[in-house]
């Protein structure tokens, strides 16, 4: 079973943003999914803009490519302090993170 299939959304856009409050700068995210996830020097995992740009902003989102989905997923799955949040961007339900239903 795809990890689409697997969360019902049946090929519905999917945005993803972290939690920095919980965020334990381990850099899992990171390693799975850099194009999507980067490190600050404040220690703190953030998410990337399409421009690659870190975005910094509290509750900031990005699209998640359909290429990377697995590794985001992955990301959101191993995340030590449960912070990373995969929402479908329609409805904003979150598919894949700590609130995931």
């Amino acid at each position: 079973m795809s990890v689409q299939q697997e969360a019902g959304t049946g090929g519905e856009a999917l945005e993803v943003w972290i939690d920095q409050d919980l965020c334990t700068g381990d850099g899992i995210c990171a390693q799975y999914a850099p194009e999507v996830f980067e490190l600050d020097i404040d220690g703190l995992a953030y998410v990337k803009g399409a421009d690659a740009e870190m975005l910094q902003a509290p509750g900031a989102t990005t699209p998640v490519p359909l290429p990377l989905l697995t590794d985001v997923v992955d990301s959101a799955r191993e995340c030590p302090g449960e912070c990373i949040h995969v929402r479908r961007v329609s409805d904003r339900v979150e598919v894949y993170g700590p609130d995931a239903e």
